[in-house]
């Protein structure tokens, strides 16, 4: 599986930042490896200048035969916008296969 990560004006690209969304997607990626053909990561400084919760990160899956899976989550922080994300990406393909799986 791929993930890609992109960065958006006003969010400072790190390897510290890429080691860390790839850590916290490692259980992503260990569940639903199999079902995913990526994850992309989308960072964006939804304040600019003015501070504040100002860090969105989306993140969106691709499984395999359904639709595309997306969430957000934003904080003044990137590294929480991304774990906070990484959580609920996590909670949503359990929903998303759990159904697709009942549909046959």
């Amino acid at each position: 599986m791929h993930i890609e990560i992109n960065l958006g004006e006003g969010v400072q690209h790190s390897e510290t930042l890429d080691g860390f969304i790839h850590r916290k997607l490692g259980p992503v990626e260990r569940r639903f490896g199999d079902r995913l053909t990526r994850i992309e990561v989308f960072f964006k400084d939804v304040n600019g200048g003015k501070g504040g919760i100002d860090k969105a990160c989306t993140m969106e899956a691709r499984p395999a035969g359904i639709d595309p899976v997306a969430v957000e989550a934003q904080d003044e922080d990137p590294y929480k916008a991304a774990k906070q994300a990484a959580d609920k990406l996590d909670r949503a393909l359990e929903h998303r296969t759990a159904r697709a799986d009942r549909r046959g």
